[in-house]
């Protein structure tokens, strides 16, 4: 069909506790959001990132489509945690074609399995008479067939696996605009996972996934106040008279050592990659948060407290058309911190 209307492909997030999904529409710097869907994932359906529940998953990414009108047949997806490699390395001046001939045996450097057992790719970000800056990726292939077949169990089909730390830098670039000279730390906060991002202008300076999540903290108020999973989270999030009987005073120190935790893998980042690098100039200047886990209350100022940063909740639809009469704006700022990933997913799927 020659005027037949272009396929959309969707951005879908399969993280550890939920499932999001987002289509777009248009060009970048004109974009529109067709469609988004949100449903929460049962307990141990997902652990360390791997699918255990199969079904489970390709039933709640038919129901997120069915009951938000996600219409795509077609979707990116993501992959993160201790699957997922992702290095920075510097060669000598080479070709595309001496680099494309060489990367097997530069990435075996660098990538602590078979290469036979992972998917690899790269991409230059720099060169210069002297060398050529290069961003490697690579994930075990038994992760990624696990992701598709959920997805193709769902009747969807997979075109694109991005890597989730990717995913929200090109949430970020489209929606912020940053100039060359500004540096940032992405900071998504899953339930199990945060993935760390120290980004200068569009390039992606160092990276790294934390086992460090939102989950910890309802964890540590199930086990020490006898909470239900249920109370635990609300009581997380701040709501009022959420059990009662439970002073704030008993919360509070609970809350704070887990921040600590959180603070100190970021602290640990920052420090670990000015040991590696010889950029003595590069300055983080602000830290922008997202995911579940950055909708705790007090999150941002603790961490800008702890940190002597400013820290901002990322805003995925700051540079995107909204259609208020068809997206609820209550619902779309309580969803919106768990949806940056998916938007950059989405992006994959627009020219």
């Amino acid at each position: 069909m020659l005027f037949g209307k272009k396929k959309r492909v969707a951005g879908l997030d399969i993280g550890s506790s939920s499932v999001k999904m987002v289509e777009l529409d248009g060009k970048v710097g004109n974009l529109n959001l067709v469609s988004l869907g949100f449903e929460n994932l049962p307990d141990d359906t997902i652990i360390d990132g791997q699918i255990m529940e199969l079904n489970t998953v390709s039933d709640v990414i038919r129901n997120v489509c069915s009951n938000h009108n996600v219409s795509a047949d077609s979707v990116v997806t993501g992959v993160s945690g201790h699957s997922v490699i992702i290095k920075n390395i510097v060669l000598p001046p080479m070709s595309q074609e001496e680099l494309e001939e060489s990367i097997d045996w530069h990435a075996e450097e660098h990538i602590p399995y078979d290469l036979a057992d992972v998917s690899l790719d790269y991409q230059v970000t720099g060169s210069n008479s002297e060398s050529t800056q290069v961003l490697i990726a690579a994930c075990k292939r038994e992760r990624i067939d696990n992701i598709k077949q959920a997805i193709q169990l769902a009747g969807k089909q997979p075109v694109v696996i991005d890597v989730d730390t990717f995913a929200l830098q090109n949430c970020y670039e489209v929606n912020y605009h940053p100039d060359e000279s500004q540096v940032v730390t992405l900071l998504n906060i899953g339930a199990s996972t945060m993935n760390v991002n120290i980004v200068k202008g569009t390039r992606s300076l160092f990276s790294r996934d934390i086992t460090v999540g939102g989950s910890q903290f309802t964890d540590v108020l199930q086990r020490s106040l006898g909470l239900s999973f249920q109370q635990a989270e609300a009581v997380k999030r701040g709501v009022n008279h959420a059990v009662d009987g439970i002073e704030e005073k008993a919360i509070e120190p609970l809350m704070n050592n887990v921040t600590e935790i959180v603070a100190m893998e970021i602290q640990k980042t920052f420090d670990f990659y000015r040991a590696t690098t010889e950029d003595n100039q590069t300055v983080v200047q602000k830290i922008l948060i997202s995911g579940g886990g950055s909708k705790l209350q007090g999150l941002a100022q603790d961490l800008s407290a702890r940190l002597e940063l400013p820290v901002e909740v990322l805003d995925p639809f700051r540079s995107i058309k909204v259609d208020t009469r068809k997206f609820d704006p209550d619902y779309l700022s309580e969803i919106m911190p768990e949806m940056a990933v998916a938007v950059g997913l989405a992006m994959r799927g627009v020219s």
